[in-house]
């Protein structure tokens, strides 16, 4: 072989070699960069730490409905997670969003009564009602003892004017938790609406005698003894909660409620923030034909953390809702 040849041989080698060499380093770059993002990757679908989970509940509703939007989105079908963001969503006022979220996960897991429960009063709170009832009653069956679902389905039901089975979902409610406030008030709103005032003020009563009575159970308690004209026990049921003037009026108000001789439009110019104001009635007993005072404006007070809105500056009694 001639020298030129010998040298273009080596030269070759050489080449062949350094080549080799720089494909077996990019590997390892490759190999190496690959394994870092791999970790990342893990890293960032770990849980939360534990004390990471109390700093955010901690925080305020918009920074924990976000850390727990990230939570789920890393392991979607985790029962407590989705439960916790929906509740979540729902502090923030974001109910669409906590039932679209809550129905993926209904999917995965059917038989959760929490999970049933927290959609429930998200359905509520969007007047969707007939739904929300199916989503409480579902409840109930996965869990008979929970007064809670029972309770929720009877104000469903109240809201769908289904009131003769609300009291029925009431009645099971109140033989689990006998003094449940919300689900006695509920049922003595359900039988004013019914009706029946006098056993409306018999629930209402038991409602407002238990040690977490609210303002709103005052109101309701204080306009069904007005409606059956006990204007004096009216005024000791009120009295404590609003000023003397509006309590005064409010007395005033359904007396000329339940005049005959009165119309609807002369009572309408002395309604409260100019709503008219029922029917008058014949008697302290409201007929199932009666107007119902209030019924379509009347105001949910959720037995968990959900915002209700409601007219500014509100004095007048009406008829609330509890549940």
């Amino acid at each position: 072989m001639s020298r030129a040849k010998t040298s273009l041989a080596v030269l070759a080698l050489v080449l062949a070699a350094a080549a080799t060499g720089c494909a077996s380093t990019a590997t390892k770059d490759e190999k190496a960069a690959n394994a870092e993002l791999q970790r990342a990757m893990e890293e960032a679908m770990k849980p939360a730490s534990p004390e990471e989970v109390a700093a955010a509940n901690r925080s305020d509703p918009l920074t924990k409905a976000n850390f727990w939007s990230k939570e789920h989105a890393k392991d979607p079908e985790n029962l407590e997670t989705a439960i916790t963001f929906g509740n979540a969503l729902r502090d923030i006022g974001s109910d669409d969003r906590a039932i679209d979220v809550l129905s993926q996960v209904l999917v995965v897991h059917p038989d959760s009564a929490e999970l049933l429960m927290v959609l429930g009063r998200a359905l509520s709170t969007k007047q969707d009602y007939r739904a929300a009832a199916r989503a409480f009653n579902q409840a109930g069956t996965l869990e008979p003892e929970r007064a809670a679902a029972w309770g929720g389905l009877g104000t469903a039901l109240d809201q769908l004017d289904q009131h003769a089975d609300a009291q029925q979902a009431y009645q099971r409610a109140l033989s689990i938790e006998p003094n449940r406030t919300s689900t006695l008030a509920n049922y003595g709103l359900s039988l004013a609406l019914s009706g029946d005032l006098l056993g409306a003020e018999e629930k209402l009563r038991l409602a407002d005698a238990q040690p977490d009575t609210t303002t709103r159970i005052k109101e309701n308690l204080a306009l069904v003894l007005g409606l059956q004209g006990k204007y004096d026990e009216m005024k000791a049921a009120s009295g404590s909660n609003a000023p003397r003037s509006i309590v005064d009026q409010n007395v005033e108000l359904l007396r000329e409620m339940v005049q005959p001789t009165r119309t609807w439009e002369a009572l309408a110019e002395r309604a409260e923030m100019g709503k008219l104001p029922a029917s008058p009635a014949s008697s302290n007993r409201l007929g199932p034909d009666a107007e119902r005072a209030a019924a379509a404006t009347s105001t949910p007070v959720t037995d968990d953390s959900a915002t209700v809105t409601t007219p500014e500056n509100d004095a007048g009694l009406r008829l609330r809702k509890s549940y």
